[in-house]
């Protein structure tokens, strides 16, 4: 898979080394080839038996590894053609590592115990990971200012979903639903077509808006939270009608704005600045374009 190192996926892990990876829209993630994972991590000379070896030691330790195995159809180095190859999402990727005997993975694996140190450190000291999630913030560009927004977005969010909690909402789908209303009222789009629509995948979409479409989402949610405080809608469907209401709210900012300037507020900007290359349709589709202006 080739990123332009841009892409931040497991694939940064193993530098020099070609990790093969799928991206499942449906479910927002990425399976990579188990064989390309051993490659890297081991000297052997036949990784597909290595992992035919550690397969079946896997299946009578009862790791729960093997069961979450999924089989994808990928483009062969060797011939160019496309077989159905063993992956693992990235959770399983990385129980992979640890359990692959080899030298080569021991840095991985201090890399991974080391993440895992620093969460604990969080959970102790919620502070870090505010101040981690500022420097990831600067060390991609974003000015202070709109760092500062997005926190604020953060809380506010927060707030939403704990009225929600109160109003009878308790399964993630719920919340994906009533945050599809509000984006759909005032955008036209669902979160998923928003974000393919500025060809986005597992990154944050508000982190790859502009300002004004980020004032237009904050405000979409404040208006849901202050509307859902004020009629105290009960359950998925009367907070549906809510949610709706506050998107409204935000679509008729919306119209104001785009009245006084002109154009359109919805944009295909995004903070990226790689490009994907795996077996993606769209993304074949939009380096055919590229090829052809270069010819």
């Amino acid at each position: 898979m080739a990123d332009n190192n841009k892409l931040e996926t497991i694939s940064n892990l193993f530098e020099g080394k070609e990790i093969r990876s799928v991206w499942d829209a449906d479910k927002e993630e990425y399976y990579f080839s188990v064989v390309d994972v051993i490659s890297a991590l081991t000297d052997s000379k036949v990784p597909k038996r290595y992992w035919t070896d550690l397969k079946r030691n896997l299946i009578k330790e009862g790791s729960q590894l093997y069961e979450n195995i999924v089989q994808l159809k990928m483009k062969s180095q060797k011939d160019g053609k496309n077989y159905l190859t063993d992956t693992l999402d990235t959770k399983g990727i990385f129980r992979l590592i640890e359990s692959v005997p080899s030298s080569k993975a021991e840095p991985f694996k201090l890399w991974l115990a080391q993440m895992g140190k620093e969460r604990i450190d969080e959970i102790f000291d919620p502070e870090i990971a505010i101040n981690r999630a500022i420097d990831y913030y600067r060390g991609r560009g974003y000015s202070d200012q709109w760092i500062e927004t997005r926190l604020k977005g953060i809380l506010d969010r927060k707030k939403l979903t704990d009225v929600w909690k109160e109003n009878g909402i308790k399964q993630n789908y719920e919340y994906a639903i009533l945050t599809n209303e509000i984006y759909q009222s005032w955008s036209g789009m669902k979160a998923s077509e928003y974000k393919e629509y500025k060809d986005i995948r597992k990154e944050s979409l508000r982190d790859n808006m502009t300002d004004i479409e980020v004032a237009l989402t904050d405000l979409g949610e404040i208006a849901t939270r202050e509307l859902a405080k004020e009629h105290k809608p009960y359950g998925l469907k009367e907070n549906r009608k809510i949610a709706k209401m506050g998107g409204h709210a935000a679509k008729v900012a919306r119209d104001d704005i785009e009245k006084n300037l002109g154009k359109s507020v919805i944009s295909k900007t995004n903070a990226l600045d790689y490009k994907y290359l795996d077996s993606n349709k769209l993304d074949k589709k939009k380096l055919l374009k590229e090829e052809n202006k270069k010819k």
